[in-house]
């Protein structure tokens, strides 16, 4: 007796989500690296013009404020408001993924079409305003919390769109990683297992991005001043169009 044929509508949803799968896998490879070269250039780029405050971790903040604290200067305010705007702006991320009702690449086109935008909105700010011209003012303080939401919408990113992707931002994980998945390889001859070694691999790219990405903000700050902005605001556009 003949098998029952399947259904076209089952075999269509399959083959959807084989295209799904293929598609993240080669995002997951890479999108990162490029994510990483962005976080650099926002963190050093705001740490140079924008009072050094750190747009890309919370953690340096948290350490910068508790050293003016007690050290008795006076708080730099930009540095405390960085903490509850990068929450603010993780949790209003969630909340687009949530209203799109998208997943898979679809939601991180959505997510990286809002980092892009509020990239361009830091440069346009920047451009108009010349914050670097007095680093702990208003303007200052005002771009810094758009970059600190820029850098928010990229974390949020990946924890919905590609939770298997490494951190693109946090280098003290990363480089704690390396280090270790290392050694582990001197113990064994200098041989990984297939995970660790493609870890390796990703942990090492996003390093190498995130310094790159700190070296071109740090030159480009030099010559460029307020419009550095524009790299990480191309580079997101960039990576827009990567299909």
């Amino acid at each position: 007796m003949p098998a029952p044929a399947k259904h076209p509508d089952a075999l269509s949803a399959a083959s959807r989500t084989i295209d799904v799968d293929m598609e993240l896998s080669r995002l997951q490879s890479l999108l990162p690296p490029l994510l990483s070269v962005i976080a650099g250039m926002v963190d050093l780029t705001g740490f140079f013009t924008l009072g050094k405050l750190f747009t890309a971790h919370v953690t340096g903040n948290l350490v910068l404020a508790a050293a003016v604290a007690v050290g008795g200067g006076p708080p730099n305010v930009a540095q405390i408001l960085a903490i509850p705007v990068f929450i603010f702006a993780v949790a209003a991320t969630w909340l687009i993924a949530e209203a799109s009702n998208k997943r898979g690449p679809i939601l991180l086109r959505l997510l990286l079409e809002v980092q892009f935008v509020l990239l361009v909105a830091v440069l346009i700010f920047s451009i108009i305003t010349k914050p670097s011209a007095d680093p702990h003012g208003l303007m200052a303080g005002i771009a810094a919390m758009i970059a600190v939401s820029a850098m928010a919408c990229q974390y949020a990113m990946l924890r919905l769109a590609l939770p298997k992707v490494v951190s693109t931002a946090v280098m003290t994980g990363n480089l704690t990683n390396a280090v270790l998945l290392l050694m582990e390889a001197s113990k064994g001859r200098g041989t990984l297992s297939d995970a660790n070694a493609d870890h390796l691999r990703q942990t090492l790219r996003l390093l190498v991005g995130f310094l790159a990405g700190c070296i071109v903000a740090a030159i480009a700050v030099g010559f460029l001043n307020d419009w550095t902005w524009l790299l990480p605001a191309a580079l997101a556009a960039l990576v827009i169009a990567i299909r």
